[in-house]
């Protein structure tokens, strides 16, 4: 029964529906909800959310991130701060008010991470949503109707196809920081193809912003937006060749 609150839940969240905004690839509608959930449910799935409380965390910038420059135009913008606050107003989880803060949030005046950051330290969801959530089965049961219900049959594989390369970029990160100390050329041990160079590329990314702490190798300044989105510039190592 909770499962099939929360899938009919998920298949009505609260969306700007403004046609002139929004193109037919998001059936018409804002996608910062589902691009935040979705991010969640990836950060479930990799391990990285063990806990009932969600932050708003550099990481998880960089997993919605992820989502909008594959899904959406090039050019085009978005920002974790709005969906995040807006997920209270639809029971999805309830913000946690930051240290020191008094007074009821104002999700409505939240538009930068900075504000969010000053007024919240993250969510929680209700115990039956986290359970869910933390179930592989039940996870992506809810992944599949957030997909299903906001974005357009032609653009759901690429949709799928971006969980799929967070979680293997993810674990190649992982493998990548625990065997660099001996060296080893991780990247040359996946075969070349376009998902494969994908992983590779956002693996290595994120192997090197969590070795460094998104600081600079040469200045050790840290190099975070104020929406916490890093500025590094990381050259990344030729891919070896076979042919001569």
């Amino acid at each position: 029964m909770a499962l099939d609150n929360y899938l009919k839940k998920f298949s009505n969240l609260r969306t700007d529906k403004n046609r002139r905004r929004w193109s037919n690839i998001t059936n018409h509608q804002a996608p910062h909800k589902p691009f935040l959930l979705l991010s969640v449910m990836d950060h479930f799935a990799q391990g990285e959310i063990i806990e009932n409380f969600i932050k708003p965390s550099y990481e998880l910038v960089d997993t919605f991130n992820s989502y909008w420059s594959s899904i959406m135009p090039l050019g085009s913008k978005g920002n974790m701060a709005y969906p995040f606050p807006r997920l209270h107003n639809d029971k999805v989880w309830r913000l946690i008010s930051a240290s020191g803060f008094k007074g009821k949030i104002n999700i409505e005046s939240i538009f930068s991470m900075v504000k969010l950051k000053k007024v919240c330290i993250g969510a929680k969801f209700g115990e039956g949503l986290f359970t869910l959530m933390s179930q592989p089965g039940t996870r992506e049961q809810l992944r599949a109707v957030i997909i299903n219900t906001y974005f357009a049959e032609e653009i759901r594989p690429k949709v799928v196809e971006c969980g799929h390369v967070n979680l293997k970029a993810y674990e190649y990160s992982k493998a990548l920081l625990k065997e660099i100390k001996n060296d080893q050329k991780l990247w040359d041990k996946i075969d070349i193809d376009d998902q494969a160079n994908k992983v590779r590329d956002q693996g290595f990314r994120k192997a090197i912003v969590t070795l460094y702490e998104h600081r600079c190798a040469l200045c050790g300044i840290r190099m975070l937006t104020p929406e916490g989105q890093s500025i590094l510039h990381i050259i990344q190592p030729a891919q070896s060749s076979s042919t001569c």
